[in-house]
């Protein structure tokens, strides 16, 4: 069963497939069929530049527990940034804990 769920928004930033980094303009996640990974149904993500070309593309599929976790780390990455952590970028930081709600195992 499809399950026509799909969302996408502009991004800036920066991928690699191959040999060649490009710019990122589009972001898009999904939840589907998976074509790749083992999973009947996967969190689908593209990160594209189509202007450069059908071929950059960045693209994941991942089990929700994995989304999850991702999701979790990029939520504590951006609190930890924002609380200025990048101030010493040689610093370590241990931002577990910096996000209500959020649980991440080791």
């Amino acid at each position: 069963m499809c399950t026509m769920i799909a969302a996408s928004t502009a991004v800036t930033g920066a991928g690699k497939a191959g040999d060649r980094w490009f710019p990122l303009t589009r972001a898009t996640v999904g939840y589907d069929h998976a074509t790749h990974s083992e999973e009947e149904h996967a969190l689908l993500l593209d990160f594209t530049n189509y202007e450069v070309g059908v071929d950059a593309r960045v693209a994941l599929e991942l089990d929700l527990a994995s989304g999850r976790a991702l999701v979790a780390q990029l939520q504590q990455a951006i609190a930890a940034a924002e609380v200025g952590a990048t101030k010493n970028p040689r610093k370590s930081v241990d931002f577990r804990g910096l996000v209500s709600g959020v649980s991440v195992s080791d």
